[in-house]
């Protein structure tokens, strides 16, 4: 027992004293940055003017110091010094630009070494499991094949009774395995139930503290809302349960996410989306949205003809064929008249319009086309 206890003794020291190693180096570590960020942002107000300053001076011994500094994968990890480093990369100083940069792609190594050493001794592992599994299998079929054969020569020696009751055990255990494989299958194909359940339903709005976006969540989450009183029954048990105020909060978090804030230059992008969701002529886009036909990253990218409901969209199809069809055609009709004789094709119908081309006191140019091979001349 006293050997166990100080077995035990010795463990816990020798973890404390890694324990204690690992935090000072994680603090120095961190010590390190802030210095090397202060020079940093202390160099960057003094201006890129200068060759060279003493702030600058203190910010590329930091980063030297950094680069000396012993840094593993889980220290890295602890304190996300690697992730606030590459601020420094886009520093207006070169210097510390460059060296920021270098750092980066040494830490990004040291984390790819150490991530491909781990999956290297887990795929290790697997395939000692793999072969140990193997070996048992192969040892298990040989008993068996010894057993059976076992039971044949026993058969043969025996009556005609031990061969129908070996002939009989064969069978049930045939058939007990073809329904455990039935059972597999099935669960097998059962839906994971508990992954499709739906997160709860928010019965306010989520705010996150600016005014701007807070307003716009609430715009969103107004017009959502109507969508339960404008839907037919066939879809009121859907639209029941889904949640306007999360996918409001999420359209909001994707529009915020690509273009920045609503009063910056994408407020026209901003004003088109929500002018179509809040549209009362519009109650289809709304239904989309709600429903999660059109998903929040899909709506970005949709132009205001995609966001239109179906009967503007049917109107603006019919447009588009009128205006094809009258270019087709050439426009509206023109006077025609066999007064002009076409110098071409020696025919009298022709079409003609008058302009004035020139001063109020010089008379009107006529312009003539010959409806027959498309000869067109002017005169006055």
């Amino acid at each position: 027992m006293r050997t166990d206890r100080s077995g035990v003794l010795s463990i816990l020291i020798l973890l404390l004293k890694a324990i204690s190693l690992l935090y000072p180096m994680e603090t120095e570590l961190k010590e390190l940055f802030e210095a090397a960020k202060k020079a940093a942002d202390a160099a960057a107000v003094v201006g890129g003017g200068a060759d060279s300053s003493p702030e600058e001076d203190r910010c590329i011994d930091a980063l030297k110091a950094l680069k000396k500094f012993p840094v593993n994968y889980q220290i890295l990890v602890s304190t996300q010094v690697g992730k606030r480093l590459r601020q420094l990369t886009k520093h207006p100083r070169r210097k510390i630009q460059s060296l920021a940069a270098e750092l980066v792609e040494i830490w990004k190594n040291i984390i790819v070494e150490e991530t491909l050493k781990s999956k290297i001794n887990g795929s290790l592992d697997t395939k000692e499991s793999l072969k140990s599994e193997h070996v048992a299998e192969t040892s298990d079929k040989k008993v068996q094949r010894v057993n059976s054969i076992k039971v044949e020569k026993h058969g043969h020696s025996g009556t005609q009774s031990s061969e129908k009751k070996v002939n009989v055990a064969k069978v049930e255990k045939r058939e007990n395995a073809t329904k455990e494989e039935n059972k597999q299958t099935s669960d097998a194909n059962k839906p994971n139930r508990s992954n499709n359940i739906a997160p709860p339903k928010l019965t306010s709005l989520v705010y996150c503290k600016d005014p701007t976006r807070d307003k716009i969540r609430e715009l969103l989450s107004e017009a959502l809302c109507k969508v339960p009183g404008e839907v037919e029954d066939d879809l009121r048990d859907e639209v029941d349960g889904c949640d306007p105020y999360r996918v409001a909060v999420s359209v909001e978090s994707a529009m915020f996410e690509k273009w920045g804030r609503s009063n910056g230059a994408q407020k026209f992008k901003y004003r088109s989306i929500m002018f179509n969701i809040k549209d009362p002529k519009n109650p289809d886009f709304r239904r989309k949205v709600l429903l999660g036909h059109v998903m929040p990253d899909r709506i970005l990218e949709l132009t205001p003809e995609e966001m239109a409901s179906t009967e503007r969209q049917m109107e603006n199809v019919k447009i588009k064929e009128k205006a094809l069809f009258d270019c087709e055609r050439g426009g509206p009709p023109k006077a025609t008249t066999d007064q002009f004789k076409c110098g071409r094709c020696q025919k009298r119908k022709c079409t003609y319009y008058q302009l004035q081309t020139r001063s109020a006191d010089e008379p009107m140019t006529t312009f003539v086309t010959c409806v027959n091979c498309d000869n067109h001349w002017k005169f006055c």
